[in-house]
């Protein structure tokens, strides 16, 4: 099997191409960074040659299995605290990366290196209005516990009203004879969320809160 220097400029580019990413992920202290790009740029890059020379009339023997493969890595920065998931944009940029490393592969530059300016325009311009679009509407999920010798579920959803909140009630679990834990989908801006939060830390009345 032998190499030429074409797939030598593959591997250069792949090479370079998984570092812009990285740099970006790198930067936002993301758990798949700089290095990790790289390698998944690098793999499927030279997967996707390899599976080429092999077979040329079937290119997409070995080549298809890089998607299944990419997706263990992927799985592996989601993670899940509480209510919150954390992680899918990493787990989306490591599997858009490894389709870059074998558009490289297939020798499809120009596509490769127009798809990483999109990608990296998504993960830079568009966070800013993702930002934007937070601060005007969010939904959330809240998990309040609540003192019921001090304290009632009415009493709670009257500030919860008087703070201009939507919220729904969808659960409720009695954790003792004096605490109950309340479940709320609240939808407002990022300003009411600051003043509930607020609410919820002074409150001698409630016990604890998860967001």
């Amino acid at each position: 099997m032998d190499f030429s220097y074409i797939d030598l400029i593959k591997i250069a580019l792949a090479f370079a191409l998984g570092a812009v990413l990285g740099v970006e992920r790198e930067y936002r202290s993301k758990p798949a960074g700089f290095r990790t790009m790289i390698m998944i740029t690098l793999g499927a890059c030279l997967f996707t040659i390899i599976s080429y020379k092999v077979d040329a009339a079937a290119p997409d023997r070995i080549a298809a299995n890089i998607i299944t493969g990419i997706g263990f890595i992927g799985a592996g920065v989601i993670f899940k605290e509480g209510l919150k998931v954390s992680g899918l944009t990493t787990a989306a940029t490591i599997w858009v990366a490894a389709a870059i490393g074998m558009a490289i592969g297939y020798g499809a530059f120009y596509l490769a290196a127009i798809l990483t300016a999109v990608v990296l325009g998504t993960l830079l311009i568009l966070s800013k209005l993702e930002e934007v679009l937070d601060r005007l509407h969010q939904i959330k999920v809240y998990q309040i516990s609540i003192s019921l010798k001090k304290y009632s579920i009415a009493q709670l959803e009257e500030e919860l009203t008087k703070m201009k909140l939507d919220y729904l009630r969808f659960k409720i679990s009695k954790e003792s004879e004096e605490v109950v834990t309340v479940s709320y989908k609240i939808e407002s801006k990022q300003s009411g969320y600051e003043n509930l939060n607020n609410f919820l830390l002074s409150s001698d009345s409630i016990k604890g809160f998860e967001v």
